[in-house]
């Protein structure tokens, strides 16, 4: 079974020393949805939110969040992020949006963190903006899809 890489031989957390790593191109992407109420979607589809553009402001966020997700989970690293790309598309089937973000990096660790962290804050964003009108609104199945590169190699959920 594999152990926990954060944690010392005394169990104390820690940042994982990666200078002996190999630089390899690394990728990964995460999904994740939020609900809001037909008529929440309507406004957003129409960009009729009284804050703005949903779903522009919700990408830029997811963005800003990939770049700064060593500011927000402690033992993260700074990444020289070479690619974010967050995408939001309206699901009329399931009343909500899908978001999905994309991010690349050439370096001796993964950019999991940063795509999950990504799709978290274009979520946040998106409710923070209708908020006002839907306070129903659902943050949902945000999961790691992919993950390529470093020495574990090719990951792809289900």
């Amino acid at each position: 079974m594999p152990t926990l890489t954060h944690f010392d031989a005394s169990g104390a957390a820690h940042m994982v020393d990666v200078s002996e790593k190999q630089i390899t191109s690394r990728v990964a992407i995460a999904k994740g949805f939020i609900s809001l109420l037909p008529e929440t979607l309507s406004l957003v589809s129409k960009g009729q939110a009284k804050k703005g553009d949903v779903l522009s402001v919700a990408r830029l966020a997811g963005i800003m969040g990939a770049k700064k997700t060593h500011d927000l989970i402690p033992l993260c690293h700074p990444l020289a992020i070479s690619k974010v790309a967050v995408d939001l598309a309206l699901n009329e089937t399931r009343c909500g949006i899908d978001i999905s973000a994309t991010v690349k990096n050439t370096g001796q660790t993964g950019v999991e963190m940063e795509a999950l962290t990504a799709v978290s804050i274009a979520a946040l964003t998106v409710y923070d903006m209708v908020k006002a009108v839907d306070k129903t609104m659902v943050i949902s199945d945000i999961r790691l899809v992919l993950k390529d590169g470093g020495k574990s190699g090719l990951f792809e959920a289900e």
